[in-house]
């Protein structure tokens, strides 16, 4: 096991990528502390965590509020007395017109896509650092990061934002020993994507016709990716963005 009793946050778990990350994680050996505001959902993924061998707590947090976040890491230390990994997972995603984008539209994808990572990271590296015992901090973001898909500027906005933020939390991180590197998540099924590009079967095959790979991620892929950061075989990897999207980035489906 590549994480045999390691500690891990992750955001967003309660389905789609946050639940193969964390069901991935707990195949790994580690305890997990799942974070949702779907507060019934966390449970459900947490007790097939429990059902793994592994314990697993549920913390209902919003990620853009410091006072939450706060609260969620005491809960974390409470239930295990350190941190080792955290990845940061929660995400929104809402697909519309340039010029139909509300200001509370833009505020949600931000504060929690890109804010609530900040935050979740500039906590969770204070216990780190205080503790001198490292830690793996790895945030999604997606192919967007990089490559824009038409009605999403504000998801896009955040994406860009997150891939920025690795980079330069790695630096600073670095002397405390703390890698952070992030996912760039391609088009996965049960995911965001789900909800959004491949809600309708004519645009899904085009995507897919698009990858090279010729099929869509799933949250395993991206749960694979992530123990491979959290684990010591990537103690020298940092301020990295690893893309799992089956080419995409390098032949664009939505063209």
């Amino acid at each position: 096991m590549k994480l045999k009793d390691k500690v891990a946050i992750v955001t967003g778990a309660g389905g789609g990528i946050g639940r193969g990350i964390v069901l991935r994680l707990a195949q790994e050996g580690a305890d997990v502390v799942l974070v949702d505001l779907d507060e019934r959902a966390a449970r459900k993924v947490a007790a097939t965590v429990e059902e793994l061998g592994r314990r697993a707590v549920v913390s209902r947090t919003d990620v853009s509020k410091a006072e939450d976040v706060a609260d969620m890491v005491a809960k974390t230390l409470e239930f295990a007395g350190r941190i080792d990994i955290l990845v940061n997972n929660a995400g929104v995603e809402v697909i519309r017109p340039v010029f139909e984008i509300s200001e509370a539209d833009w505020d949600k994808t931000i504060d929690v896509n890109l804010k609530g990572a900040w935050l979740c990271s500039q906590a969770v590296a204070k216990v780190m650092a205080e503790a001198e015992s490292g830690g793996k901090i790895i945030n999604i973001g997606s192919i967007m990061s990089e490559m824009p898909a038409p009605g999403e500027p504000h998801y896009a906005a955040s994406k860009g934002g997150i891939l920025m933020l690795t980079k330069a939390m790695a630096l600073d991180l670095a002397p405390y020993n703390i890698n952070v590197n992030a996912i760039g998540p391609g088009v996965i099924q049960n995911g965001l994507s789900s909800k959004g590009c491949l809600s309708d079967p004519e645009t899904a095959k085009k995507i897919a016709a698009g990858i090279p790979l010729r099929r869509f991620g799933s949250p395993q892929d991206i749960g694979n990716a992530v123990c491979f950061l959290a684990s010591e075989e990537a103690d020298y990897v940092t301020g990295a963005m690893l893309y799992v999207d089956g080419g995409v980035i390098l032949a664009s489906p939505w063209s």
